[in-house]
């Protein structure tokens, strides 16, 4: 799967940061709740607009 199926680069949203397409939910707010350990299950449950 190519990323650009799934991220959205745009400066009109979030202000050019890379988002997850179709949302505003920024990248780097998913790879933050990995970092610090949490799993999947949890982010979804936070998130409930992401698809596996």
């Amino acid at each position: 799967m190519n990323w650009q199926e799934r991220i959205s680069i745009n400066p009109n949203i979030c202000h050019g940061k890379p988002c997850i397409r179709g949302t505003r939910i920024m990248v780097s707010i998913i790879l933050d709740y990995l970092g610090s350990g949490e799993s999947v299950d949890t982010i979804m449950l936070e998130y409930p607009g992401l698809k596996k």
